[in-house]
């Protein structure tokens, strides 16, 4: 089996990481994959693109995997003219570049989200690695942390906040709509946001945000840029086995926020940011072919 294959394998198979992660997993593998023996760029580049593909359709609704895979891309698109060993360079630094802004991206989401947290009740599921930056960078009055069943991530995810002294309660999945009662606000990660403002994330999360919505709290998505998608949720490829037992769509009009890197935005106004951000447009095109 090779690396890439490997890979690909460990992203299907996985249920127990985030999307953050896989996002990063990806533009590792495509980073090795650059390292391969190549004759011209033109080949480098069309590899690269197989590559993506294959990375993309092991999480089909996963838009982090996507939008990685196709910011890579999209960075070396338009430069294959270059030299080849000077091609290759650009991708590395390029890969690298993204690495690096997907921790600044959260460390920004964080930040736009300390006003939010700050005094807050904050009611929490799954285990969003962006999220728990955010809590950590501004620890709220009190966490309410659901187990996140069937895998169970809660569990880790809350005992991890205690670790870093935070008041934490834990709830199993069928009682936290009930606990939601005492919160204040929802804060939950993103595996995708469609362009027209539909979340995927796990399963759950709609429950909570109903029960979010009969108490009147503000239900706040914290997703970086890259997990965002070009295309309407009806439109999104057919969810895959982990996608149908883990993940479920979440309509925007339960949400009331969805806090990029960029600041917050309005499930309405997703669109308009995917518009004015290339890669994700570029890069997405470039993986079209293997979702005709």
């Amino acid at each position: 089996m090779t690396d890439l294959a490997a890979t690909v394998v460990e992203l299907r198979e996985d249920r127990e990481h985030g999307a953050s992660w896989m996002a990063r997993r990806t533009v590792e593998a495509l980073l090795e994959v650059a390292e391969q023996p190549f004759e011209t760029c033109e080949a480098l580049v069309d590899q690269l693109v197989d590559s993506a593909r294959q990375l993309a359709e092991s999480r089909p609704r996963i838009g982090a995997i996507p939008g990685a895979a196709g910011r890579v891309l999209a960075a070396a698109n338009g430069w294959r003219h270059l030299d080849l060993d000077d091609f290759r360079q650009l991708i590395r630094e390029e890969g690298q570049g993204i690495l690096d802004g997907r921790m600044r991206a959260a460390a920004s989401i964080a930040i736009h989200l300390g006003e939010r947290l700050d005094g807050a009740v904050v009611a929490t599921h799954s285990a969003s690695a962006t999220v728990r930056e955010a809590l950590l960078r501004t620890p709220p009055t009190r966490v309410i942390c659901t187990v996140s069943d069937p895998v169970g991530e809660g569990r880790a995810f809350a005992e991890g906040l205690r670790a870093e002294g935070l008041d934490v309660e834990l709830f199993e999945d069928d009682d936290a709509p009930s606990a939601l009662a005492g919160a204040t606000i929802l804060v939950v990660g993103a595996d995708t946001v469609f362009s027209d403002g539909t979340l995927c994330n796990k399963i759950g999360t709609t429950a909570l945000a109903e029960a979010a919505a009969r108490n009147g709290i503000p239900v706040i998505v914290a997703a970086e840029i890259v997990k965002l998608a070009p295309m309407e949720a009806v439109d999104a490829p057919d969810p895959g086995p982990a996608e149908r037992e883990l993940f479920e769509l979440t309509p925007p009009e339960l949400l009331t926020a969805i806090v990029t890197e960029e600041g917050a935005c309005t499930p309405a106004e997703i669109a308009s940011l995917v518009d004015r951000t290339p890669f994700l447009r570029e890069g997405y095109a470039l993986l079209q072919p293997a979702r005709a």
